[in-house]
């Protein structure tokens, strides 16, 4: 049961609202509550009106979750691994790694069964049902990015797997899409980024999953979607606070976009401008070299990437 707080007792216990401890650790409100709520794994004080308000102690165990969760531990292992740190699950690593493992793919292999017989229902269930439970990054990096991997390797081998790909990308752009705007509609206080494909790169869903985990983060962004072409950004940059440029490019992208915009537009604007998806790994060298930032897949290290750039040029 929750601690009441009275006016008088909470400046002096350093208590803190569910918006600051959401930008500090990357979790949303949302998740935040499920936690408390249906695994007891935070117990915040609450204020005279119902508010909750978070100690420091509180904002490290909600670190020590993320770690565990990053590591592929399912949320309903969590609880026990802090109630028993020492034992971790009292079983081998290797045991305990298969079962984090096991979690993530019976996931995926729902996503995909659903995915197989063009049923959204199933799918909105199963990716909110996530969505609640766990950070963005985290659903990302475990359960989205595998199955769309797993659907480029079906389109190659099985007939009809292209259609199942576009279904799951449709859903997926829908669903992130609402999401973003609902998103949008509350008040980030966090540094304001803008966020954009490259010119030609069309595809947008990793730039979408990427907002959302930003978002979660407390960053306010201005979204401008695929195939932005790089020239006229300077002119938005001047008459805005943005504070950096997040930029998306595929395999695909062309040398010349790197060479040529990509570096005119890094020697022009005066802030940070990060480039991140599979760009990176082909181009890395030419990237470097022509002033832009790369980021890492991993959505929780490229964000701590941004952290520290723009914490250095303040």
């Amino acid at each position: 049961m929750n601690v009441n707080a009275s006016h008088h007792n909470l400046p002096d216990q350093g208590l803190v609202p569910i918006r600051t401890v959401s930008s500090l650790t990357g979790v949303n409100s949302v998740t935040l509550r499920a936690w408390e709520r249906r695994y007891d794994l935070i117990k915040p004080v609450r204020t005279p009106k119902g508010h909750r308000l978070y100690t420091m102690a509180d904002v490290e165990t909600i670190h020590q979750v993320v770690s565990l969760l990053n590591n592929g531990m399912s949320i309903g292992q969590v609880r026990h691994v802090l109630d028993n740190s020492k034992t971790c699950l009292d079983s081998s690593p290797a045991i305990q790694e298969r079962g984090n493992i096991d979690f993530w793919q019976s996931h995926r292999h729902r996503l995909l069964q659903a995915v197989v017989a063009f049923d959204d229902k199933v799918l909105n269930d199963i990716y909110s049902e996530m969505l609640s439970l766990y950070p963005v990054d985290i659903v990302t990096h475990r359960l989205i990015v595998p199955l769309l991997q797993e659907l480029g390797e079906r389109w190659a081998q099985e007939l009809g797997s292209v259609i199942e790909e576009h279904f799951f990308s449709m859903f997926l752009r829908n669903k992130l899409g609402a999401r973003f705007h609902h998103l949008s509609h509350n008040y980030h206080q966090g540094p304001k980024l803008l966020m954009a494909c490259l010119p030609g790169e069309q595809h947008e869903i990793g730039l979408l999953l990427f907002a959302l985990a930003a978002m979660d983060r407390n960053y306010s962004l201005v979204m401008l979607g695929p195939n932005t072409p790089l020239i006229e950004l300077p002119p938005i940059i001047e008459r805005t606070a943005i504070q950096a440029i997040v930029l998306s490019g595929s395999a695909e992208t062309a040398p010349a976009i790197l060479e040529e915009e990509l570096s005119n537009l890094c020697q022009t604007v005066k802030i940070p401008v990060f480039l991140g998806g599979q760009v990176i790994s082909r181009y890395s060298v030419m990237i470097n070299a022509n002033g832009a930032i790369p980021l890492d897949a991993d959505f929780g290290l490229a964000l701590r990437r941004i952290d520290a750039t723009l914490m250095s040029h303040r």
